[in-house]
C-alpha cells in the first residue's frame, strides 16, 4: 500500500520511506532536510537519507527513559588512524576520546551522533579531489566543517631492503599482502589502485583479519606475516621498512561547526600550532603541514 513502511530498511532511505517511518507528511521531511534537521545527501539529484544516521538522529530525540541517548555527541575523534594525530590527542591534554576504525566508519558515527569529528583520507575520482566529496555526499545537510591536516606519503610498506623487488602496486600479484579493514580509506584506495593496475584483490594473498591501523600494517611486515602493505612513509621508517612510494594524499578532519569552536577541539587545534608538533612530524617524516588548518568544506 502506498506510503507503507517497508518490511525492512535500507541502507539509504528515500523520503516516501523515511516519511512513512517518521509517520510524517513528504512536505515534512522536505522540511528537515532544508532546515539541516536531518542527516541526508544529494548524491543521486534526489534526497536520500542514509539509515545510520536517521537511527542516531531518532536516539539522540528520543525521551523518557534511563536508556534515551544523551543530547550531545560524546567528545570522541573517530575515523582513520593517524599516527600524528593519535600523538597529538594524548599529548595536547584536549580531553578528546578517540576510536579509529577508517574513514567510512568515522563518517557513519558523524552522522550517527556517536562522535563530533573524524579523520578523513578518501579519494574521489571524478573531481580529484579528497575528502570533500565524500562529506558532502553523505553528511552534506549536515553543519560539519572539513579542515585540513596534512599531506601525507601514501605507499607500500615493504620489508627492509625490499627482496621483493616491488616497484607498484602491479608487482603485488602473487603475493602476500596485508590489508586494511574494508572501511578504511587505505583499503578503498589499494581496491582502486589494483583495478587501474587491471588486478583484483583476489590476485593477491590477503593476510586475515585484515590490520586495523596503520601501525597494524607496519607491524605484519616487519614480523614477516606479510610481503607488502599499503602504508605511510613515516611509520615505514620507524620499524625500519623500506617504502614504495605511490602517492601523496590529503588527510582532514570533519568536526561539527559546534565542537570545533569548544574546549576540547580548541585545545587540540592550538596545541598543533606549536613546536612540539612541528617537530614530531617532522621526527616521523612523510608529513606536508603547510596547508595545516585550512578549511576546505563548510556545510550548511
Amino acid at each position: 500500500m502506498p506510503g507503507a513502511q517497508p518490511d525492512y530498511l535500507p541502507e539509504y532511505l528515500t523520503v516516501r520511506e523515511l516519511a512513512a517511518l517518521l509517520r510524517v507528511k513528504e512536505r515534512k521531511v522536505y522540511a528537515l532536510a532544508a532546515e539541516g534537521e536531518i542527516p541526508c545527501s544529494r548524491a543521486t539529484g534526489k534526497l536520500i537519507f542514509p539509515r545510520a544516521g536517521i537511527e542516531g538522529w531518532l536516539e539522540r530525540h528520543s525521551s523518557g527513559g534511563a536508556a534515551a541517548a544523551p543530547a550531545e555527541p560524546p567528545a570522541v575523534l573517530a575515523g582513520s588512524h593517524d599516527p600524528l594525530l593519535d600523538w597529538a590527542l594524548r599529548e595536547s591534554g584536549s580531553g578528546l576520546a578517540s576510536f579509529f576504525d577508517g574513514s567510512l566508519d568515522g563518517l557513519e558515527r558523524l552522522g550517527a551522533g556517536q562522535a563530533i569529528a573524524a579523520g578523513l583520507h578518501l579519494f574521489d575520482p571524478e573531481s580529484d579531489d579528497w575528502n570533500r566529496p565524500a562529506l558532502a555526499a553523505r553528511l552534506g545537510a549536515a553543519p560539519l566543517v572539513l579542515l585540513e591536516w596534512a599531506w601525507r606519503e601514501r605507499g607500500l610498506v615493504v620489508p627492509a631492503g625490499n627482496p621483493k623487488g616491488i616497484a607498484g602496486v602491479a608487482d603485488l600479484a602473487g603475493l602476500t599482502v596485508m590489508p586494511r579493514q574494508r572501511e578504511a580509506g587505505s583499503q578503498v584506495l589499494l581496491e582502486d589502485l589494483l583495478r587501474r593496475a587491471g588486478l583484483t584483490p583476489e590476485a593477491l594473498t590477503l593476510v586475515a583479519p585484515p590490520a586495523r591501523s596503520e601501525a597494524d600494517v607496519a607491524l605484519a611486515v616487519a614480523e614477516g606475516r606479510a610481503d607488502a602493505g599499503p602504508g605511510l612513509a613515516g611509520l615505514a621508517r620507524q620499524y625500519h621498512l623500506d617504502f614504495v612510494p605511490l602517492l601523496r594524499e590529503r588527510f582532514d578532519i570533519a568536526v561539527l561547526r559546534r565542537a570545533y569552536f569548544e574546549a576540547p577541539f580548541q585545545r587540540l587545534m592550538a596545541f598543533c600550532r606549536g613546536e612540539a608538533f612541528a617537530a614530531k612530524a617532522a621526527a616521523l617524516g612523510g608529513y606536508d603541514l603547510t596547508g595545516f588548518g585550512r578549511v576546505r568544506y563548510n556545510g550548511p
